[in-house]
């Protein structure tokens, strides 16, 4: 049996021909052919090509499409010279019906029916090994002389007609050092997966065990490493099962066409500005996500805003760098966001309102809903109806789409508050991926809850922040915790995340179509003085306490916003 480090440097034709004479010993294509393009292969009958190929389109991270072919073709001239897709492919796989039918060297047998068939070449990983190799990323698989380990997960491809199917990904494990650099290699090679769609832990994204693979073999981690995993053209093999056609084959999984075309040939670099970079944004679970260097830049001029202090009162020393990125990286990535806010300053009223937390809180929840994330916002029970008066007016008058749920916590005992933060107090069934406190009181080391007066408010406010030192111990829950104004910056970075093609695409793992028509709506749901002035204004009795507060606010205008920076930004240490 042959090596791949024996053919890693020989050039595809050879390779082709070895293949072909069905006498090669090749078990899998990866590390052969250093430097060129190798093709995921789909054959399918005339009547469903015009669907596969949209639904090859529809989901361009698993199924870049490198040619179609006519009907009957079997040659690949576009690719490759003197080749036959009948037998160039080391093994294939045959489906009847969408079941599978066995493994064969050859379609030679079947050239009747491919008469009426179509093959569609996709671009696969192995193309971008030599390019890790050449930023001086280790190939784990390759070194270990195994076929690269492929999973299928939980995300749902863009469906098409009759194509219905889960992704399927390659994993490859990187030395966390290598992250950026892993990364920034694969991000150009767009027409063989590109750039990474998930970093850290498997299970989510569906994926229950590493030394099970679906297809391929187990990879062995080395310390240091994380595992990256990368769309897969083996997706084509889970579309044609979905398909259930009468007849079709595939190539085997890691068993790939090899092509006469460059790797690197195609793939033109990206600007500095849409560099990306990786960013770890929990570690319990492990979960790292992606952004553009532009989009970053951005970020942390909103970050420089936030260490402005006008009134000298020592919170620049709160600051640390990255961490309203990182916060915001989480709040992207979640599907269910619990933001609690509640801070009495006018103590001594009845009811004692609190005029700081509520505003900052209203611009998050709109961004969030514009972004399709479950939003509930608890509060004090004293100011149980007051918030609730304050968000149905918010719709009324338009910022918010539609009602925020309010809770207030009735919790009494740690079991409750597991039950009020997890299904049935299940830690592995949070209710909520991200929980948000905004200018909100919480226990000092006394035991009292205290103003910035060191007025004890205790009787004021519930243990909300309970919530949040039991998160810590349920995986899947990040926390946040912003002063008065941070709601602002949190609403204004995810704006920007969200325009940013390099997490759109990381986000909606590589499946789907670029979120551009959304763009307008997500504009509509920054903060702005016109939203905000006019409801709160109505709602609180100092006129002159918002008036003042909303004029410093249109000083602060950054790319034609109009916003409000928070002082600080703390979150749960990464």
């Amino acid at each position: 049996m042959l090596c791949a480090k024996s053919l890693q440097h020989s050039h595809p034709a050879a390779i082709r021909a070895l293949i072909r004479s069905k006498n090669h010993g090749i078990k899998n294509t990866s590390g052969i052919a250093a430097g060129y393009k190798q093709a995921n292969i789909v054959i399918l009958h005339k009547t469903l090509a015009d669907d596969f190929e949209a639904f090859s389109h529809a989901n361009n991270g698993p199924l870049p499409l490198l040619y179609r072919s006519p009907p009957g073709e079997w040659t690949c001239p576009k690719l490759a010279e003197d080749s036959d897709i009948r037998t160039d492919c080391p093994e294939y796989c045959m489906f009847e019906n969408g079941n599978f039918a066995g493994s064969i060297p050859s379609l030679m047998s079947h050239s009747e029916e491919f008469e009426d068939m179509v093959t569609f070449y996709l671009g696969c990983s192995f193309s971008f090994e030599q390019t890790l190799r050449q930023a001086g990323i280790p190939v784990r698989n390759v070194e270990q002389d195994r076929n690269v380990s492929m999973y299928k997960t939980s995300v749902p491809c863009c469906g098409v007609g009759r194509f219905q199917c889960p992704l399927v990904v390659t994993m490859r494990p990187v030395p966390e050092g290598m992250l950026d650099a892993a990364t920034q290699a694969t991000h150009p090679a767009s027409d063989v997966h590109g750039a990474p769609v998930h970093i850290g832990y498997p299970g989510l994204i569906g994926v229950e065990d590493l030394s099970r693979p679906d297809y391929g073999d187990a990879v062995e981690l080395q310390p240091g490493d994380v595992p990256v995993f990368w769309a897969c053209g083996v997706t084509g093999v889970e579309a044609v099962r979905s398909c259930k056609s009468p007849l079709a084959f595939t190539h085997s999984p890691g068993c790939m066409f090899l092509s006469d075309c460059e790797e690197r040939a195609s793939a033109p670099r990206p600007s500095a500005a849409d560099t990306p970079l990786a960013f770890r944004v929990a570690r319990e679970p492990l979960h790292y996500s992606l952004v553009s260097a532009s989009a970053v830049q951005r970020i942390r001029a909103l970050e420089t805003l936030i260490r402005t202090e006008p009134g000298q009162r020592g919170n620049r020393a709160l600051f640390l760098p990255n961490e309203l990125l990182k916060a915001c990286l989480s709040l992207s990535h979640a599907n269910s966001v619990l933001i609690t806010t509640g801070f009495p300053t006018l103590y001594n009223r009845n009811p004692p309102e609190e005029t700081d937390g509520l505003p900052g809180a209203l611009a998050m929840a709109t961004m969030l809903q514009v972004l399709n994330k479950q939003v509930v916002i608890v509060t004090d029970n004293r100011a149980f109806d007051f918030s609730k008066r304050i968000i149905h007016d918010a719709v009324d008058q338009g910022v918010l789409n539609s009602e925020v749920p309010v809770r207030s916590l009735q919790a009494t005992s740690p079991t409750s508050v597991f039950g009020f933060l997890c299904q049935e107090g299940e830690t592995s069934a949070p209710r909520y991926d991200h929980l948000v406190a905004i200018e909100r009181a919480s226990m000092a080391a006394d035991g009292n809850y205290n103003n910035a007066r060191k007025v004890n408010i205790q009787h004021l406010v519930d243990p909300i922040d309970t919530l949040f030192t039991t998160a810590r111990s349920i995986p899947g829950i990040t926390t946040t915790g912003v002063s008065n104004w941070g709601g602002y910056a949190v609403a204004c970075a995810l704006y920007i995340l969200s325009c940013c093609p390099v997490h759109d695409r990381y986000r909606r793992k590589a499946v789907g179509f670029p979120q551009h028509t959304q763009h307008s709506s997500w504009a509509s749901a920054l903060p702005s003085v016109r939203k905000v002035v006019p409801h709160l204004c109505r709602k609180r009795s100092s006129w002159r306490y918002w008036s003042n507060m909303m004029f410093a606010v249109e000083l602060l205008g950054i790319w034609g916003w109009r916003w409000t920076a928070c002082v600080s930004m703390m979150r749960t240490p990464l």
